[in-house]
């Protein structure tokens, strides 16, 4: 029998990703001034404030009130009207030194036996679902928030629009697992407000599936447009006006969109959020490298879906297990525990090697604190950081590297594939 499977997404101007956002911003500072950074920032958003709390080791000193400040305005919170201005708003630093209990199970005499920052499971998910290996209804719901957002700042065609908002796009699938198509999506968009409640909602309701829909759809592959249908159930703001939003609506904290963040449910989740740590915080860089793992281990032609568990002890160098599920999708004739253990011999999971390999010790990380750390298209850039205390620094980094499917080749060598 088919059966259904749903998934969310949430703009950049939702609180929580707003304090995401916040957090890996101060994260990319300290990490693009001092490489070598050791970085723990969580953020709290309400009505008119930011309180920024965590750990930091680092030789530089930042003006964390003004990089808070830039993150709120870029994101769009930049009138009264919204009761949460990056020009008005309070800016509130607790951020105090990391432990030294903490720091010496880390840090050690040489880079390559620095141990794990703390214990915890890790996972990571690909599935050939998608061009990007990713849950299809996750990637839906990420286009479709990326796109209202690209609306909100043409501020042609939708005019409307403020910063928070939300999507959810549920699928059906067949027995074996194939999608049929799409049964319902959900769209909550902050708005101006109006004086007659019923047309506006009705404008809203027409201009999301008349103008965003078509937008988001025009970008999908063709064997995805055909899941769109003529029965698809909107709802649109179902709970009516949505006027008050953002931090003055909900307080917004650091870490509470990890499923958002990562797979929408699909595969599994070791409970760890991202945002604002280091990568020696296994709970991000091991994510991402059993990311790059199941990734390269789809696109290789392993399994047709692949997920990668990998788990640490703090101060501990070698991880405490490493394995692979590949739900009987597997293409060569080796148990999932034999793949796990070749997979152990061509990925050095060690938490230096990671760093090394996915060159994370650089400041490329705002960039993950909204639409997700996964599925990303990998890319080179060059930021420019200021700072009254440490001047100007212009920096080339690689994004998203954990996205790279620089590993087929390895991974087909050694199964051969």
């Amino acid at each position: 029998m088919a059966y259904l499977f749903t998934s969310e997404s949430v703009s950049e101007g939702h609180p929580d990703k707003v304090a995401d956002q916040i957090s890996d911003a101060l994260l990319d500072n300290f990490l693009a001034f001092d490489p070598e950074s050791k970085v723990a920032c969580e953020t709290l958003v309400t009505t008119g404030q930011v309180i920024l709390a965590g750990e930091v080791k680092s030789n530089t000193y930042l003006d964390v009130q003004t990089i808070a400040r830039d993150v709120v305005n870029k994101i769009g919170y930049t009138k009264g009207a919204y009761q949460f201005s990056g020009d008005s708003c309070g800016v509130i630093s607790l951020i105090h030194e990391q432990s030294q209990d903490i720091n010496q199970g880390v840090d050690r005499s040489t880079k390559e036996e620095q141990g794990a920052g703390d214990q915890g499971m890790m996972f990571g998910y690909a599935t050939k679902e998608t061009a990007n290996y990713m849950p299809l209804a996750l990637d839906i719901s990420h286009k479709i928030l990326i796109e209202l957002a690209k609306l909100r700042r043409e501020g042609t065609e939708i005019s409307y629009l403020r910063p928070d908002s939300k999507s959810q796009v549920t699928i059906e699938y067949s027995d074996d697992n194939v999608p049929q198509k799409i049964v319902a999506i959900v769209v909550s968009t902050q708005h101006d407000d109006f004086d007659e409640d019923a047309p506006m909602l009705q404008k809203i309701k027409d201009d999301i599936i008349s103008i965003l829909i078509p937008r988001v759809k025009a970008q999908l592959p063709k064997y995805v447009q055909e899941l769109f249908n003529d029965d698809i159930t909107y709802h649109i703001n179902p709970t009516g006006k949505f006027v008050i939003g953002g931090p003055h609506g909900d307080t917004g904290l650091t870490g509470r969109k990890i499923i958002v963040d990562t797979y929408g449910g699909k595969g599994a989740h070791g409970g760890g959020a991202f945002s604002g740590k280091d990568p020696s915080k296994v709970d991000r860089s091991a994510a991402y490298a059993s990311r790059h793992i199941a990734k390269n281990l789809v696109a290789a032609g392993l399994a047709d879906e692949v997920l990668v568990q990998v788990s640490y002890a703090i101060g501990v160098v070698e991880p405490t297990s490493i394995l692979v599920n590949t739900y009987g999708t597997s293409h060569v004739n080796k148990t999932d525990g034999e793949i796990a253990t070749l997979v152990a011999s061509i990925f050095d999971m060690r938490p230096s090697a990671i760093e090394s390999r996915l060159k994370l010790r650089n400041p490329i990380y705002s960039e993950t604190a909204a639409y997700g750390h996964m599925g990303r298209n990998p890319e080179t850039v060059t930021k420019v950081f200021e700072s009254p205390y440490n001047g100007r620094i212009e920096k080339e980094v690689e994004l998203f590297t954990w996205e790279k499917l620089d590993y087929v080749d390895n991974v087909k060598k050694a199964f051969d594939l």
